[in-house]
């Protein structure tokens, strides 16, 4: 097996320091940012007795690594790409052909080619390539981890976990101390999260300054798209902008429908932006030539209002039980239609905490603590219970030692505001 592994001064290897001094990583020890990210994991695996994780989430490899490669498509052509991460070793076991990728990282012991497979990859021979990939796994578990390793693993195909298991490996979920690591943010950290979120903003500028009736959505969309792949950006995650009656209910993806005048335009960002880190607000727009009418203008207000309200209440030490209890109430009329969440984390994507609404807490919610470092995002969704168009605001926000710092600075339309 060909193994690659870099012990001298990887944290100056010339082609990740060209990396590191890309614009958007002006003034950022991205250094400091991936070693914090690693410790983050690694404790949070030591606080649950767990020897080893198998990561093959494209994010949280990133996150552990702060290595990407082909995100979306390995995310899709699973497994593809893996990291075995014990307490003092990181193996990156890598997509064929693209074993360099993982050269000068400091978060990176050894690269490994990947030897699992899909059934595209190998047709019937599928599982016994798994078998074989699940004794050669567990071999280098016993010796790195002793003979009874408890190993977190997340998206294996199924046949590869359990030959796994059947080799006397004893799996556990890797998803809670991965989320629980990701949720608190150092403050380098948070330098990466403000870039990605100034070129997102932007790119939003873009888009509103483009905005015209007869434009398709795809068209109007791309104009963001555009900008945020100019800025570096990995991808956007959603194709959530939409126009008129298609703006509610919610979650219509992105489509050919031709704009129309003074129609609402409404757009959740969703974009994985330079660094991996997510860039999440939402915004409302007015289509024009004419001004908003009351109806527009009221849902905004609406939406705004609740956006405001609730992130007024949320501060360091409140549980997301009694942020439930005290969020702002949606008006039955808009009830049926509202967002599915009333604020989430958000890191390198959507993650831990999901905050509920009161009328959907017993069934979904869970108990927990807001802490400083996590990032939220605020959200909200208005529109009539009986259709017609609506309206959705987001804000993006750190908690911080003494309450909430505003992230996303795009601002809000006065025109709609009233």
């Amino acid at each position: 097996m060909a193994v690659l592994d870099w012990h001298a001064d990887r944290g100056t290897h010339p082609d990740l320091a060209l990396l590191d001094r890309a614009p958007e990583s002006d003034g950022i020890d991205l250094r400091a940012v991936r070693l914090y990210r690693r410790g983050r994991v690694r404790a949070q695996m030591a606080a649950r007795g767990i020897d080893a994780l198998i990561l093959s989430d494209a994010i949280n490899i990133r996150y552990a690594t702060g290595t990407r490669n082909m995100q979306v498509f390995t995310s899709r052509n699973q497994p593809s790409r893996y990291l075995l991460l014990t307490a003092d070793r990181s193996i990156l076991y890598e997509f064929t052909g693209a074993m360099h990728l993982g050269e000068g990282y400091e978060t990176v012991d050894e690269v490994r080619p990947s030897s699992t497979a899909s059934f595209v990859a190998a047709g019937p021979a599928v599982a016994d390539k798994e078998r074989s990939w699940a004794r050669e796994m567990a071999a280098t578990l016993r010796e790195m981890c002793g003979r009874d390793p408890v190993v977190g693993v997340e998206r294996l195909n199924a046949g590869a976990a359990v030959a796994l298991a059947a080799e006397g490996i004893r799996l556990v979920d890797a998803q809670e101390p991965v989320e629980m690591a990701r949720c608190i943010k150092s403050a380098e950290e948070m330098k990466c999260v403000r870039a990605s979120l100034r070129a997102t903003e932007a790119g939003v500028a873009e888009m509103r300054a483009a905005i015209r009736p007869g434009q398709t959505e795809a068209e109007l969309w791309s104009v963001l798209h555009r900008s945020v792949i100019a800025a570096n950006a990995d991808y956007c995650e959603t194709r959530l902008l939409n126009s008129g009656s298609r703006t509610n209910p919610w979650f219509q993806e992105t489509s050919s429908k031709v704009i129309a005048a003074n129609e609402l335009i409404a757009l959740d960002t969703d974009v994985v932006g330079c660094h991996g880190y997510y860039s999440d607000f939402s915004r409302t727009f007015h289509a024009g030539p004419d001004r908003p009418t009351e109806h527009q203008r009221s849902l905004y207000r609406t939406a705004y209002e609740q956006v405001q309200h609730n992130m007024g209440i949320i501060r360091p030490g409140l549980t997301f039980r009694e942020y439930s209890e005290r969020a702002w109430d949606i008006p039955e009329q808009y009830a049926q239609h509202r967002y599915y969440l009333s604020a989430h984390g958000c890191g390198m994507s959507g993650e831990y905490p999901y905050l509920y609404h009161r009328a959907d807490f017993a069934e979904a919610g869970y108990d927990g603590v807001i802490e400083p470092g996590m990032t939220l995002c605020v959200e909200s969704f208005i529109g009539h219970n009986d259709g017609g168009e609506g309206v959705k605001l987001e804000q993006q926000i750190l908690v911080t030692e003494t309450g909430i710092e505003l992230l996303s600075d795009f601002p809000f339309e006065d025109a709609l505001l009233g």
